[in-house]
């Protein structure tokens, strides 16, 4: 029998091991322009962010080990608005990025890497 009150209400964060914190903040603050929380005071390096509304990215220092990300697997999706802006201040910035691509669904997305190799994937739903 299932328990009605075990559902999942929503996804709360998303957590990367980073190498260097403050080179991490300084990517996801000003190329990602996601604002910087508060973080409860942990016995190890990290900082916060907003992602939307509701959830949340965590950075957590001291990474060793290597990254395995991908644009087509190990990553996570925004959605934006619109991406001529995206791209333009990703390029001002020197991000890597791919170049635009359209889904088959009519979506619209880029990529941009960040300092510890983490691919995000920034998208424009398509149109209804």
């Amino acid at each position: 029998m299932d328990n009605l009150s075990m559902q999942v209400r929503r996804l709360d964060h998303i957590a990367l091991h980073v190498a260097d914190v403050p080179t991490s903040v300084a990517f996801y603050r000003d190329t990602m322009k996601l604002p910087q929380m508060d973080r409860p005071a942990f016995d190890f390096p990290g900082a916060w962010f907003r992602l939307g509304v509701e959830q949340e990215l965590h950075l957590i220092g001291d990474r060793l080990d290597p990254v395995y990300s991908h644009h087509r697997g190990g990553h996570f999706a925004l959605i934006v608005d619109e991406l001529d802006s995206w791209e333009q201040h990703l390029d001002r910035q020197g991000a890597t990025r791919l170049q635009r691509k359209t889904r088959p669904d009519g979506a619209l997305q880029t990529f941009v890497q960040d300092p510890d190799g983490h691919w995000i994937e920034l998208c424009v739903p398509p149109k209804k």
